[in-house]
């Protein structure tokens, strides 16, 4: 017979299992519909583009860090966002070894654009949610990235045996 504990470990362990397979497939979702309101726009350039926005500018090394991606990664979305006039690299007013990204007015259009098309499509799919339930779920996401901005994802350990 199963003890209380085993019984709370199990639902427990179900439950992390379907926020698990949610999530990807959450993901899966954004990365599609990223490409249908922006067809230039990935979701990681609009990620990126959004970064500059709420910073105010930054370098390149800070968005791979920032992310946890790769420095070779970041540097081909910058380029792309440069060759089509999104952003601008500028000197740094106080290092002038240093190169700031910055949004240009193109930049700062088509992210309104954007957000507003995904806001609405938000909107759209929790329309007949009670407030209440909104509320919750976003105080469950805060929390969740929360913890996530300060747990190293890394490799599976082994379990004890």
């Amino acid at each position: 017979m199963q003890t209380q504990r085993a019984i709370a470990a199990s639902a427990a362990d179900a439950a992390v299992e379907t926020i698990q397979r949610e999530m990807t497939v959450f993901a899966r979702r954004a990365r599609a519909s990223a490409g249908r309101m922006h067809p230039e726009l990935s979701l990681v350039s609009y990620t990126l583009l959004g970064h500059l926005e709420e910073s105010g500018g930054c370098r390149a090394t800070d968005l791979a860090a920032h992310y946890a991606l790769d420095k070779s990664t970041v540097s081909r979305q910058v380029t792309a966002l440069e060759r089509a006039g999104l952003i601008e690299r500028r000197q740094d007013p106080d290092d002038h070894r240093v190169q700031v990204l910055r949004l240009t007015q193109a930049g700062t259009r088509i992210l309104a654009q954007v957000t507003e098309s995904r806001r609405e499509a938000f909107r759209e799919r929790l329309a007949g949610w009670p407030e209440q339930d909104l509320e919750r779920f976003a105080a469950y996401l805060l929390r969740y990235n929360a913890a996530a901005a300060t747990t190293p994802v890394g490799p599976p350990t082994p379990a004890a045996g």
